[in-house]
Parts: C-alpha cells; sequence; structure tokens
C-alpha cells in the first residue's frame, strides 16, 4: 500500500490539495501520451471540445491508468475504500497556443453531492510554470462556493469559461509536477491555470473525479466504473470497460456519456461553449 502520510493529509486538509505524488514511472507517462497522439493522429478531431472527456471509456491504455493501485492508494487516504471513477479529461495545452484555464472550483458545476470526492490530475508531460502548470489558492477549500462569471472566453479550457475574479495571484502555489506525478485536489479549493509559454505539450490526464459511492449527481446522469471496494449505493450506470482501442460499441457509450456530461456541464446556461 502506497497511501499517503499523516503529513501529507494533513496538508491536503490545511491547504486543499497535495503533491508531488509518485505515481508512474517515465515509460508509463510516455504510453499515456503516446495513445493520446495515436488517437489524433488515426481519429483526428476524437479529443477536441467534449472529446476530452471520457477518454477512459475508449483506450485500455487511459482506463488502466485510473485502475493505478498507487492512484487509488492516494485517493482511499482521503475518500475511503469504496472508490468509483466517474470520468476523466485531458488537458492538452499546445506549444505556444493560448489555451488557459481560468480560477475556478471544480464543484461549482459538477453536481457532485457529497463532496466525498477528490480530483487526480496526473502530469503526462512535465508541468510547470512556464508550460501553464495548475496553481492552487490553499485553504480556499474552507470557504463557501464562490461566485463564477461565465465568460465563454474562447481560450479557456472550461465550458463555460467559468471565472472566480480578483485571485490573488501571488497567494496561490504553483502545483510543479514531472511527468509521471500527480496531484490531489479538493472540489472545492480555488485554482487554474496560465499559458504554455514553452516548445512542447503540456498534457494532463485528469481524473475528474474519484467519487466515493455515496457521492451522487445530483444534476444529470453520469457513468462510473468501479476502482476499488463495493457500490452499495448504486446511484449510477456503469461502463463498459474498453478491450481495445475506439472499438465501435465503446465509441456509443462514450458518445452517450459525452452527451449527458454536457447536460450537466451546462445545466441552466444560457449558451454552451466548445467544451
Amino acid at each position: 500500500m502506497t497511501n499517503l502520510s499523516d503529513q501529507q493529509i494533513n496538508f491536503y486538509n490545511e491547504k486543499g490539495y497535495v503533491a508531488p505524488i509518485d505515481v508512474l514511472s517515465i515509460q508509463e507517462a510516455n504510453e499515456i501520451r503516446e495513445e493520446i497522439e495515436i488517437i489524433e493522429k488515426k481519429w483526428p478531431n476524437a479529443l477536441e471540445g467534449l472529446g476530452r472527456n471520457y477518454v477512459h471509456m475508449i483506450s485500455p491504455v487511459l482506463n488502466n491508468v485510473c485502475l493505478n493501485n498507487k492512484i487509488l492508494d492516494a485517493v482511499e487516504s482521503i475518500i475511503g475504500k469504496n472508490i468509483l471513477i466517474c470520468g476523466t479529461t485531458l488537458f492538452i495545452k499546445n506549444a505556444n497556443e493560448k489555451g488557459f484555464v481560468s480560477f475556478h472550483q471544480d464543484a461549482k458545476y459538477i453536481g457532485l453531492e457529497p463532496h466525498n470526492w477528490v480530483t487526480a490530475w496526473i502530469a503526462v508531460t512535465n508541468s510547470n510554470e512556464e508550460n501553464g502548470c495548475m496553481r492552487m489558492w490553499p485553504g480556499s477549500h474552507k470557504e463557501d462556493l464562490k461566485n463564477h462569471e461565465q465568460k465563454f472566453d474562447e481560450d479557456n479550457l472550461l465550458t463555460r469559461g467559468q471565472t472566480i475574479e480578483n485571485v490573488p495571484i501571488e497567494e496561490t502555489d504553483p502545483v510543479i509536477l514531472k511527468a509521471g506525478q500527480m496531484s490531489l485536489h479538493h472540489p472545492t479549493v480555488v485554482h487554474g491555470s496560465g499559458l504554455n509559454r514553452s516548445n512542447d505539450r503540456r498534457i494532463g490526464f485528469v481524473v475528474q473525479s474519484y467519487i466515493g459511492s455515496n457521492v451522487d449527481q445530483v444534476l444529470g446522469k453520469i457513468y462510473v466504473q468501479k476502482a476499488r471496494g463495493e457500490d452499495n449505493h448504486k446511484f449510477h450506470e456503469y461502463s463498459n470497460v474498453p478491450k481495445s482501442l475506439m472499438a465501435k460499441d465503446d465509441i456509443k457509450s462514450w458518445n452517450k456519456a459525452k452527451d449527458e456530461l454536457s447536460k450537466i456541464f451546462y445545466s441552466g446556461a444560457t449558451k454552451k461553449g466548445k467544451y
């Protein structure tokens, strides 16, 4: 077992996140990048827009990452032993492109209640201040959900361009990760990320999120997979485990899951963005 140490758990409880956590080898991180780039080459545009979500449903390689025992041990330290995978997202910033993530709280629009869940941000490439790593506002998870402006900025990698104004950048912590490391963050911690000013892609494979089996989706329907323990609540539908890359039946299920997720993300919104 590679559970978090007491020191790491205390840091998470105090700051709202914990990093870095060693979970994958460089070789394993490179395999994820290769898998993503194979999909991009063979199925152009498949991973764009809503396609960046639920990617574990169409790739055995990406699905296996979600079931990695080092990751699950760390997650269990925070949410307990009954763990479901409720979604995955790719956050890719290409070299010298304008993509950014505005400061926001995951729990604002995602509909997962209660907040017994955690987001795992797995670095497929190095993530640092030059290439637009995440920044966390430590301790902000202890406060209520904040007001978010819906900006729909075309360079914003979030669905609505949801933005918390006037976050004091100087009080935020950069989450610097090497390829193969991950961070875990709380549903209500305020976080965001800036531009990639490097000459390589910055790729994050994000399990958004690992949820306790007691967590319901109050805004719509999600498709889950059991990662560990038991699901005594049976709140959600189960997705198939992919056996080959981009199999026809898996693509059908993937499309259905993405459609339902879009309804959740845009619940109550007056328009839609590209994600």
